[in-house]
This record gives C-alpha cells, sequence and structure tokens, in this order.
C-alpha cells in the first residue's frame, strides 16, 4: 500500500487563521525546547555549551521545517528562498534544514483546478483540451498539458492554487514570526532587509502577467539562435493566475539520455549555458537568479545532432540597476584578467567594499579569481583540472566546493558584513550554471567564450571615462 501515488489534494491550506495557529504553535514548542537545552548547558565548559546549543538548535530546525513542509502554498517557497539566500543571517543548522523543504508535492485534484480554469478562462476554456493529470506540481501552483482544439497546437499551462498570492505577505510573515519565537533568527536591520527582498521575490513568483512579458522578452532575444528554444506565450489564454506558453517537450539536465550523449555534444549544450549567462551580464543587464538547473530542458535531435537548451520559469529574472550591472562586469573582467590593481579599482565606491580593510578586499579578490578559474589562461589553472587539450575538466576540479570552502575561510577571516543582496543574486546565478556544468561533464576552454563580452566591455568603460 505504500507504494501508491498520495491521493491528490482538494485544497490547500491558505487561510490565515489555520495557518497561523499551526505555525505558532510550532514556534512556542521550538523556542521552549531550545531554552530548554540552553540553560541545561549553562554551567558546562565553553565547547561543550556550542556542541550543545547547536545539536538543539540543528533538532529544532528540523522538527519547524516539518512544521512548514505540511502547510504547502508559499510557506514551502519562502523557506526555499530563506535556504538558497539566507546563509549569512541564519545559522548554518537552520540553512541545513530548510534545504530539505521539497518542492515537488502532491497534486491538487484536477476538479479544483478545472474551477481555477473556469473562473479565470470564462469560455475561452472551451477552446483547449486539459489534460487532467499534471506535468508538475509544486508549491506555488502546477503545470497541465494542454491542446487547442482550432489547430491541435500543443500548449501548457501553468495554473497558480487558489489563494496563494493573497496569503504571500501573511505566511511570510507567519514564517518569521515563527523563527524569532524558535529564536533560529537574529533581530537585525540587515535580516529585516533581506525578510523585504524575499517578500518581493515571493510577489514575483506569483506576477504571472510579469512573467508572460519576461517570456515574451526572452523568446524574442533569442528566437533567431537555433541553441535555445524559449517558450512562445499565449496571452489570450493568461490571467493573472494562468500562464499559457507552447509546450516545449524536453529531457532533465541529468536524465540519462542526456549524460550519455557523446562529449563533444554536451560541450556544445555546456558552452550555449555559459554563453547565456554572459549575455545576460554584459549585454541585457537582465539576470535569472534562480540557480535551479530544472529551468533548464534538452531537447535532443537524434536527425542532425543540433541539441537545444530549453529555457523555461522566467518567474526569477531580475532587471538589474546599471551600478550593479557595471560592477559585476567590472569585477568579471578583473578576475577575467587575474589583475588585482584593477580589481580593487573596480570594488571603488561600493559601500559593502569599501567599509573592509584592504586585506578585506584582497581577500574577496582571490575568490574572485577561483571563481572564474574556468576562464582562466591554462598557465593559471592547476594541471590536474585540465585535460591533456587544454580543455577545463568542470566534474574533476571540484570547483564548486573548492569556492564554498574558500568563501567560508574568507568570511571567517575578514569578519564580512552581508553583501548586497544583487552580489548574491549574481554569486548563486554563477554556482547554479557551475553545477550544470558540473552534471553534464563539461571538458571546454571557456576563455574564448567570455573573451569578446570583456573586450566590448573594456571598450566601453574606456570610452565612458
Amino acid at each position: 500500500m505504500s507504494d501508491l501515488p498520495p491521493l491528490p489534494l482538494r485544497r490547500v491550506k491558505t487561510g490565515a487563521l489555520e495557518r497561523r495557529f499551526t505555525l505558532v504553535k510550532a514556534g512556542m514548542v521550538a523556542g521552549a525546547r531550545l531554552a530548554v537545552a540552553s540553560a541545561g548547558s549553562l554551567f558546562a565548559e565553553a565547547g561543550t555549551r556550542q556542541d550543545v546549543r547547536r545539536d538543539a538548535l540543528s533538532r529544532q530546525a528540523e522538527y519547524l521545517v516539518n512544521e512548514l513542509g505540511k502547510l504547502k502554498g508559499s510557506i514551502v517557497k519562502i523557506g526555499q528562498m530563506m535556504a538558497l539566500y539566507g546563509e549569512h543571517f541564519l545559522s548554518p543548522e537552520v540553512t541545513h534544514a530548510l534545504h530539505k523543504l521539497n518542492d515537488s508535492t502532491t497534486a491538487l485534484a484536477w476538479e479544483s483546478m478545472e474551477t481555477v480554469l473556469k473562473d479565470e478562462l470564462g469560455d475561452r476554456l472551451l477552446d483547449l483540451e486539459v489534460h487532467h493529470q499534471p506535468l508538475g506540481a509544486a508549491s506555488l501552483g502546477q503545470v497541465h498539458r494542454a491542446r487547442r482544439r482550432s489547430d491541435g497546437r500543443e500548449l501548457c499551462l501553468k495554473i497558480q492554487y487558489p489563494g496563494v498570492a493573497d496569503a504571500v505577505d501573511s505566511d511570510l510573515d507567519l514564517v518569521t514570526h515563527l523563527m524569532r519565537l524558535s529564536r533560529l533568527v537574529p533581530q537585525t536591520r540587515e535580516f529585516e532587509e533581506w525578510l523585504e527582498e524575499v517578500r518581493q521575490m515571493m510577489h514575483r513568483e506569483v506576477n504571472y502577467p510579469l512573467e508572460l512579458e519576461t517570456t515574451r522578452r526572452f523568446h524574442d532575444l533569442l528566437q533567431a539562435d537555433n541553441r535555445y528554444i524559449v517558450p512562445e506565450v499565449f496571452p489570450e489564454y493568461s490571467t493573472a493566475h494562468v500562464l499559457c506558453t507552447s509546450y516545449e517537450p524536453g529531457l532533465s539536465i541529468n536524465h540519462p539520455d542526456v549524460l550519455a550523449l557523446p562529449q563533444e555534444r554536451r560541450n556544445t549544450l555546456a558552452l550555449a549555458a555559459l554563453d547565456l549567462c554572459a549575455r545576460e551580464i554584459f549585454l541585457w543587464g537582465e539576470i535569472q537568479t534562480d540557480p535551479n538547473f530544472g529551468n533548464y530542458l534538452i531537447h535532443i535531435d537524434a536527425t542532425s545532432g543540433q541539441d537545444r537548451l530549453i529555457c523555461l520559469d522566467f518567474g526569477a529574472v531580475r532587471d538589474f540597476p546599471p551600478d550593479l550591472i557595471r560592477l559585476a562586469r567590472g569585477l568579471t573582467e578583473a578576475a577575467f584578467d587575474k589583475d588585482m590593481d584593477l580589481m580593487l579599482q573596480a570594488m571603488q565606491g561600493y559601500s559593502f567594499f569599501d567599509q573592509m580593510p584592504v586585506q578585506g578586499r584582497e581577500r574577496f579578490a582571490h575568490l574572485l579569481f577561483l571563481a572564474i578559474e574556468p576562464f582562466a589562461r591554462p598557465e593559471d589553472v592547476e594541471a590536474s583540472c585540465l585535460d591533456g587539450q587544454g580543455n577545463y575538466l568542470w566534474a574533476q576540479s571540484h570547483l564548486h566546493k573548492r569556492a564554498i570552502a574558500m568563501a567560508a575561510r574568507t568570511a571567517t577571516n575578514v569578519g564580512f558584513s552581508a553583501p548586497p543582496k544583487e552580489l548574491m543574486f549574481v554569486s548563486r546565478k554563477l554556482m547554479g550554471a557551475y553545477t550544470f556544468m558540473t552534471v553534464i561533464d563539461a571538458r571546454i576552454q571557456a576563455r574564448a567564450l567570455l573573451q569578446p563580452y570583456v573586450d566590448t566591455w573594456r571598450q566601453q568603460r574606456h570610452q565612458d571615462g
């Protein structure tokens, strides 16, 4: 019996009262347990006392995350965002627990989703034949395949769960209140500012009209490039809570058929993914900040071998202000050239760096030199990370782990404050791209790809003075 799929849900609990009762109760229980554990270790040695507190914190964080996961809706997404972007504010025990929140959840019953579609589309729903079984279900909604009756066009309907958008603010307030009751978060101005950013991110996630326009814009930008597929949008079947796009079938990045592709074809896909990142930073100033490589599928072309990268889910795309785009480009240029003087010059005028001692800025520069290692000159890369042809071996390089370890050492030695949220988004973007490279075992020379973008930026920088 345990192997049977879970029964579909009839509704998502979005009522503030019932959710508040559940979370406040959980927060009070966790807070009381943590207080008892802390009190019990008061007379222990300092090292033992810290171990006891860490253990208690870990257990209470796990308990709270389990309670969060039961509520579905935006609660789960909020927890995931906190895990992804909150390492500068939350303890490792809390972020570790939050990372366990699973966005792949039980689907809502078709009867409930059909009601949403009827309310949103009215008579337009008669144009479509919608599959009752969803392609996927997540915390904020689920996706159903559909066919337009008039011409057989295959479509995708991204349907938001009822009440989710209206519950974002109350849910975030509830989660924050819960963590405060549980003594799991700091009481600082930086934390409050970061929470406000999470709030804005959540509102963008449920803003389907904004996502429609962003998807349309990226479709237009990449339409002429046969390395990519961006779904076409259908405004006539889209509303505030329904987003209709063309159905673009593909395989996940880690699908066995993708991993079994010849090395050359996987390398081509890797270069396409990196080129897309470079365009976002150096050409468009709009960046897909969600590092989840589940936002990409692979269309395998068995005939011509022209495999394509399918780009999905544009709800997390951010339009960055010019000064921060300039900073990102300047830091990339300096890291690309491995030029410490240029790096320190690029950092000038930004409060995060200006507040650091010179030693701190230099340590941060070395971290960026490491982060851009796949684009470095061969003589600046350890031999174990290259093959005989000078290709960078992403999977064997363990770059992700090395960068995280260096970041932790740098933060400890220098005493970093939390970096600007935009820098956190860009770093997460790069880590997501690097994970993509590692999964498909890319073996490429990426320096030549980035060189023209850096050269164009350098020329622009000199012209601007």
